[in-house]
């Protein structure tokens, strides 16, 4: 009865990859990375209405320390504000990867900010992960979980 039931499911995971790759099949490649992606904009959708977002053309402070375009949209179906930003200046392709390495991307920047200008005016504060961690003793784990949360608003998820 086991072996019934074990080849039934094997069965259907064969069929299951067979129906994915049939689907896979039709759909067009996936482009390779866009080289002009540092101009485009990065953007957040906030929970207010775009006059508390920008109250008399002023934006929410995390952004006026950025050097960057700032655009806003009211969201679809009045769900709030769209924020939209990226920087002014340009970094080359093989600069990019460099300056994101050394922390000083101008996109980073500007993807902290936004996160900082959401949840501050979401919440009426910039939410942080903690930043001690207690342990006994420092160990590989702790020093990849202290690099982790080190550079969590930078961007990604965590």
């Amino acid at each position: 009865m086991k072996r019934l039931i074990a080849g039934a499911a094997a069965l259907a995971a064969a069929g299951l990859g067979m129906a994915r790759w049939a689907a896979a099949r039709g759909r067009t490649p996936v482009p390779a990375k866009d080289p002009l992606a540092a101009g485009r904009w990065l953007g957040v959708t906030i929970n207010r209405p775009p006059e508390e977002v920008a109250p008399g053309e002023r934006l929410p402070e995390p952004l006026t320390r950025v050097d960057a375009e700032v655009r806003m949209n009211p969201a679809p179906g009045g769900r709030g504000t769209e924020l939209y930003a990226r920087p002014r200046e340009r970094t080359a392709r093989a600069e990019g990867a460099l300056t994101r390495l050394r922390g000083e991307d101008s996109r980073t920047a500007v993807r902290t900010a936004l996160r900082e200008a959401k949840s501050l005016l979401e919440t009426g504060d910039v939410l942080r992960s903690d930043e001690e961690v207690a342990t006994t003793r420092p160990t590989l784990p702790g020093k990849v979980l202290d690099l982790a949360l080190g550079r969590a608003s930078e961007g990604g998820r965590l």
